[in-house]
């Protein structure tokens, strides 16, 4: 097997061959998703990194990788330090480095179908300031050198009926047609792949964990669509599905036919669209029109049946979740478990439910120091076993066709430390304080971003991730466009209103490099607040997440007593509402576990 070493080298050979002194490797596909198929994952075959955002610079003589804060520990791990240099992104971007290491005349490539346009163009501000060139290559080199690259997926469509969706396909359309028409454009080019699965009522098997398939869909302002998609992926019942208002066409035939459009107003996503699309609208003759994608907002504000699906799906994936905690409460302890076989054993118990699709992302399945790597993976070389003493951190979730779940929970396994027990109840605080927020109908999520961390802060720490993201209903568990986060600095979504019928999590978390990290994370839906004498619409949260906290790790000294009764109210409901779907030793460890505290 070729050493990364050797691929880099490799990489550079090909780089000289066409001409070019660097080339920018990102982790993306042509839809620009944050997860992707085998074929994408250029980054992780040159580097070893195995984290899902971050990109890399590869120049003749020198390179650099470059990740956010929740990966500082794992690309170290990952990647070798004598080939390339570790640099945070929120410190210095891509293009910054380019313009601090480039050289005059020199020309650094990059692949039209992995990038925005506003990014191309920001780069190619920063290579000119010091007389260098950005160049769109004519296929990406790393494909030319990976002999064993993963081919795209052939997984046939299926059809999402109107039962699970909670709308058709064609009102869904009509609706996103009326906008356009609203706002004098004649279509839009819908790249992102939940949009394309959401707007016609279809899934896919494309990519890891998350039913989409490779599309691509041109909506036009009367209703009518175009879908570019592999023939192989076409099943009879989708052909009937989609009916005569949609035209499929090749997925490769997207440049061509954008090319066609000239005069006509097509409207673009600049954050969800890659350069190559502008780019073929542009030589077509057609004006860009620079507009959210039309599905986003309402994927996002879940229909009545989506609501009650999530719901369904939660109550039976806390099931699921419960059975596997008492399992941990009693085998990890014991020894002989380790990170791999925890994770297979908590799918076991998902797919006991005999409705399990997939699991909806790869478990974070995380001892003692790797539950600090908040988005760590595992796999045989970093395998550690579970040990006494320690805290076992699972970040876990499920597809079922009702509902996408996404759910943290924390393990102490022996007796924790005052430590552990202090962080976990800080982290719980600030999960509490969130999960009672009420707030202005129109408030962003980063206005509620400190709610989570004002315990933590008043200690003097803190967590390098988002608190909350949106999630889909049987798609994809990262969804936008709300978000609970940080809002200084550029982070999409923080300035989105939150609506209700929107799903997010709520996810405050703490992590201590070398040791151990906690994470507590329930979804909630937004809906209406009732509140007596209230001036104005507010939101509030609804729980969806039923699964039970670790008592071992909550210092009920440290809880007001609001925060008591919180607590002691959210065991009852899970009490309540999961243990009706338990029986025998299971129900009895359920009722010890939500026990009062305080």
């Amino acid at each position: 097997m070729q050493t990364h070493e050797a691929r880099l080298s490799a990489l550079r050979e090909e780089l000289k061959r066409r001409g070019l002194s660097g080339f920018v490797v990102p982790i993306c596909d042509e839809h620009m998703s944050e997860y992707v198929g085998e074929y994408a994952q250029r980054l992780g075959w040159l580097t070893g990194f195995g984290g899902s955002a971050g990109s890399a610079v590869v120049m003749a003589n020198k390179a650099a990788i470059f990740t956010d804060g929740r990966y500082t520990v794992q690309v170290r791990e990952q990647v070798d330090g004598n080939h390339y240099e570790y640099v945070p992104v929120g410190q210095t971007k891509p293009h910054e480095w380019i313009k601090t290491h480039a050289n005059a005349g020199d020309k650094i490539g990059y692949d039209a179908w992995l990038h925005t346009e506003a990014w191309v163009k920001m780069a190619s501000d920063a290579a000119a300031s010091v007389g260098a060139q950005m160049v769109a290559v004519d296929g990406n080199p790393i494909d030319a050198v990976w002999s064993d690259q993963p081919t795209r997926s052939d997984a046939p469509l299926a059809v999402h009926t109107d039962a699970d969706a909670g709308k058709s396909s064609d009102q869904k359309r009509s609706e996103m047609a009326e906008e356009l028409r609203a706002k004098g454009v004649d279509a839009a080019v819908i790249a992102a792949l939940d949009s394309v699965a959401w707007v016609f009522n279809i899934r896919g098997g494309d990519v890891a964990n998350t039913p989409v398939p490779l599309a691509f869909t041109l909506l036009h302002s009367d209703g009518t669509a175009e879908l570019f998609v592999a023939p192989e992926k076409m099943t009879p019942q989708v052909q009937a599905h989609l009916g005569n208002q949609v035209t499929v066409r090749r997925y490769d035939e997207l440049a061509e036919q954008l090319g066609t459009l000239s005069g006509k107003k097509v409207a673009v996503d600049p954050d969800m669209s890659v350069a190559a699309i502008s780019q073929a609208l542009k030589s077509g003759g057609a004006q860009i029109v620079q507009m959210r994608d039309p599905a986003i907002l309402p994927k996002a504000i879940k229909n009545e049946r989506e609501r009650q699906g999530t719901r369904d799906a939660h109550i039976r994936d806390g099931a699921a979740l419960t059975r596997f905690l008492r399992w941990c409460s009693e085998e990890l302890v014991k020894g002989g478990q380790d990170e791999l076989s925890a994770a297979a054993k908590l799918r076991e118990f998902r797919e006991a439910t005999g409705v399990l699709k997939d699991i909806s992302f790869r478990t974070i399945s995380a001892t003692g120091p790797h539950g600090a790597l908040c988005h760590y993976s595992v796999n045989e070389e970093t395998n550690l076993p579970i040990e006494d003493g320690h805290l076992y951190l699972v970040d876990s979730g499920g597809q079922y066709l009702d509902g996408t779940t996404d759910v943290t929970r924390v393990v102490a396994v022996g007796e924790p430390t005052a430590e552990m027990r202090k962080r976990y109840t800080q982290v719980l605080k600030g999960h509490i304080a969130l999960a009672q927020a009420r707030f202005p109908d129109g408030t962003a999520g980063g206005a509620l971003d400190a709610l989570a961390r004002q315990y933590l802060w008043a200690d003097g720490v803190d967590y390098a991730h988002g608190t909350g993201h949106g999630v889909g209903s049987y798609l994809a568990v990262h969804e936008g466009p709300q978000r609970i986060g940080m809002s200084a600095g550029v982070q999409a979504g923080t300035g989105e209103p939150l609506r209700a019928g929107m799903i997010l999590s709520n996810e405050p978390g703490y992590y201590k490099e070398g040791a151990f990290g906690i994470r507590i994370e329930n979804l909630v839906l937004v809906r209406k607040a009732d509140i007596d004498g209230a001036e104005g619409d507010y939101l509030e949260f609804e729980n969806l997440t039923w699964a039970p906290l670790e008592p071992k790790l909550i210092d009920a000294a440290l809880l007001s007593p609001t925060e008591i009764e919180w607590v002691n109210n959210y065991h009852t409901q899970v009490l309540d509402i999961v243990g009706q779907q338990l029986d025998g030793d299971d129900n009895i460890w359920l009722e010890k576990m939500c026990q009062p505290i305080g």
